[in-house]
């Protein structure tokens, strides 16, 4: 993978932190699983800035993603192809990081998750839809 270690900014560590605390799950991994998955499954492209890497949570590809790693890397790679961006190392890293902030920006947004319940719910509104 392209990815193969990445930081979170500061703000999304402190989004994590209370995304935690209304979900408990405890393991960034699998809220930054779920933020990713959120993001890429929304039809518009991600803009912004690419987030900092100021913060002290770190993590490796593989601990993201698990064994599915090679699953994530092609649906990351086919998103940048639809959405006309290209695969080159550069812009599956970029828009990595914006996906993950998107998604990490949604859900602690106020009224998205209240509980665990709220994190299951997001994605059964997806698939209904």
């Amino acid at each position: 993978m392209v990815i193969k270690h990445f930081k979170l900014s500061q703000p999304e560590k402190e989004r994590l932190i209370r995304i935690k605390a209304k979900t408990g799950i405890q393991n960034w991994n699998i809220l930054c699983r779920w933020a990713l998955c959120w993001s890429l499954s929304e039809p518009s492209i991600p803009g912004g800035v690419e987030p900092q890497s100021d913060s002290n949570v770190e993590m490796d590809w593989t601990t993201l993603t698990g064994e599915y790693s090679e699953i994530y890397e092609a649906i990351l790679r086919q998103r940048c192809l639809n959405d006309g961006l290209g695969d080159d190392p550069g812009t599956l890293t970029r828009q990595f990081r914006l996906h993950l902030c998107r998604g990490i920006n949604h859900y602690s947004s106020r009224d998205v998750l209240k509980n665990c319940a709220d994190l299951l719910n997001s994605a059964r509104s997806k698939e209904r839809a």
